[in-house]
C-alpha cells in the first residue's frame, strides 16, 4: 500500500510540477527583461526549486564526452557491451588512444541510487585505463518473468563480467575496483574465482569504504541494521510494484523509502540547501545554484532493489556478516578468501566515514591470508567522509594516485 499511496501523491503533484517547468521555459524563452524585476526573479526562483526536487526514477546522463588521456583531450563513447536482466555492462570507449590500456571494472553500489552517483570516479580513472561500470537497473522497470536477483546473483554477475574483460591474448585478468556496499559481493566473486583457478581471476581489487566486517567500529547505519530482527525488515521494508510499471507485482525495496532514511538523518542540512538553491536563483548567482542543482538532480534520483537482494544483504552482511566470520556461502558452497593468491589487495578508507567507519573495509587484509605482503596495500585517507573517498579533490589528487599505482605494479 506504501508504495501505490506514493504513486498516488506523485502523480497529484506531477500538474504542478508541470507548471512550474513551463513557467521557467517562458521565462528563458520571452520575458529576458524580467531579470531586471526583483520580485519575478523570487517568484521564478521558487518556481525553479519546487521542480527540481522531485524525486525520479530515471537514471541522470553520465555526461562524460572527452577526458583528459596522457597529454590530450579524447572523445568518449558509452556503449552496452552486456545487457542482462538487471545490470548492463557499460563501457566508456575511447577510440583515440595511443596504446592500449589496463582495463577497469567499476561495480557501482545497488543501494538505491544510479550507477552515475560514480561518475567523478569514472571520469578519473579515465585518464589511464579503459573503463566499464556496472549500470545497475531499477528494479520496478524489471518484469517478473526476468526472474529474482539476490546476493548470489550479484557475485555471478560479477564473475561474468570480470570474464567478459579478461584478455582474450593472454588470458590474464583485467582489474576490479568496488565502491561501498559492493566490497562484500566483489571480495565474495573473486574468491570463488581463485577457487576454481579462473584464469580471468583479477589482476588488481581495490575496496573503497566498504563493510566487509560491520563489527569494527559500527556506525549509525550498522546499528540501524542490527537493532532490529530480520522479520522487521521483510514486514516493513518490502513492497509492491504498482502494475503500472513494467516490474508490477515484483516484491522491492523502494528507493524512495531509501532516500528518505538518508535524508532524514539530516533533515535540516537538506532544507538549508533548498533554501541556498533558491537564493542563488534569485540573486543570479547561476554557478553556486548549478552545483547545488547537480548535486541534487543525482541524489533524488532513485532505483529499487529486489526484494531478496536487500533482505540478503541485511542479513549476510550486516547482521551476520558471514564473509568476516568465514561462514559466506555462493551457491552452496563456503566462499574461502584465503584461496586468493594472485589477485593484489588495495583497501580505502576514509578518516570520516561515518557509513563504513575505519577498520572495516581493512578486515578484507585478515581474510586475504595467503597474499603475499607486497601484494596488499591500505591507504587511509584523512579529512574526508565516505563520498570524498571517490568524488571530488581528495579523490582525484590522493585516493586515485593509490589505486593507478596498484594497477601499474601488477599490469
Amino acid at each position: 500500500m506504501l508504495y501505490q499511496a506514493y504513486q498516488t501523491w506523485s502523480d497529484m503533484l506531477t500538474p504542478a510540477r508541470m507548471s512550474a517547468r513551463a513557467a521557467t521555459g517562458f521565462r528563458d524563452q520571452y520575458l529576458d527583461g524580467a531579470r531586471s524585476m526583483p520580485w519575478l526573479r523570487r517568484f521564478f526562483a521558487l518556481a525553479e526549486v519546487f521542480d527540481k526536487s522531485t524525486v525520479t526514477h530515471r537514471r541522470p546522463d553520465y555526461g562524460i564526452d572527452t577526458v583528459m588521456s596522457g597529454n590530450r583531450r579524447v572523445a568518449v563513447r558509452e556503449e552496452v557491451v552486456a545487457d542482462l536482466p538487471f545490470c548492463n555492462l557499460l563501457h566508456f570507449a575511447k577510440d583515440d588512444v595511443a596504446a592500449p590500456q589496463p582495463r577497469m571494472l567499476v561495480v557501482a553500489p545497488l543501494s538505491g541510487h544510479y550507477a552515475t552517483l560514480l561518475r567523478d570516479t569514472v571520469h578519473t580513472l579515465l585518464s589511464d585505463h579503459d573503463v566499464y561500470i556496472t549500470d545497475w537497473k531499477n528494479a520496478r522497470d524489471i518484469p517478473l518473468s526476468k526472474g529474482e536477483f539476490g546476493f548470489d546473483d550479484f557475485v555471478d554477475y560479477v564473475i561474468r563480467f570480470l570474464q567478459d574483460l579478461a584478455d582474450p591474448k593472454d588470458t590474464r585478468g583485467a582489474h576490479v575496483l568496488a565502491v561501498c556496499q559492493p566490497c562484500v559481493p566483489v571480495l565474495a566473486a573473486v574468491a570463488v574465482m581463485a577457487q576454481d583457478d579462473d584464469p580471468a581471476q583479477p589482476r588488481s581489487m581495490t575496496l573503497m569504504g566498504g563493510p566487509i566486517d560491520t563489527r569494527e567500529s559500527p556506525t549509525s547505519v550498522n546499528e540501524l541494521a542490527t537493532e532490529h530482527p530480520f522479520m522487521w525488515f521483510e514486514d516493513n521494508m518490502i513492497h509492491t510494484v504498482p502494475y503500472r510499471h513494467a516490474g508490477g507485482g515484483r516484491k522491492v525495496y523502494p528507493g524512495f523509502v531509501q532516500l528518505s532514511a538518508f535524508m532524514s538523518m539530516n533533515l535540516s542540512r537538506h532544507f538549508g540547501q533548498f533554501r541556498k538553491l533558491y537564493q542563488a536563483l534569485a540573486d543570479e548567482r547561476q554557478k553556486d545554484a548549478d552545483k547545488i542543482e547537480t548535486f541534487y538532480e543525482e541524489y533524488l534520483a532513485v532505483l529499487d532493489l529486489t526484494a531478496e537482494f536487500y533482505l540478503e544483504t541485511i542479513d549476510k552482511v550486516f547482521q551476520r556478516a558471514l564473509l568476516a566470520q568465514g561462514e559466506l556461502e555462493h551457491r552452496g558452497r563456503l566462499v574461502d578468501c584465503g584461496a586468493i593468491r594472485k589477485t593484489a589487495l588495495l583497501t580505502v578508507e576514509g578518516e570520516r566515514d561515518d557509513i563504513c567507519a575505519v577498520g572495516q573495509t581493512a578486515a578484507a587484509h585478515f581474510l586475504c591470508s595467503s597474499l603475499r605482503p607486497h601484494l596488499k596495500r591500505h591507504h587511509l585517507q584523512p579529512g574526508v567522509g565516505h563520498y570524498g573517498l571517490f568524488a571530488g579533490s581528495r579523490w582525484e589528487t590522493q585516493v586515485y594516485s593509490q589505486v593507478r599505482n596498484l594497477v601499474l605494479a601488477v599490469s
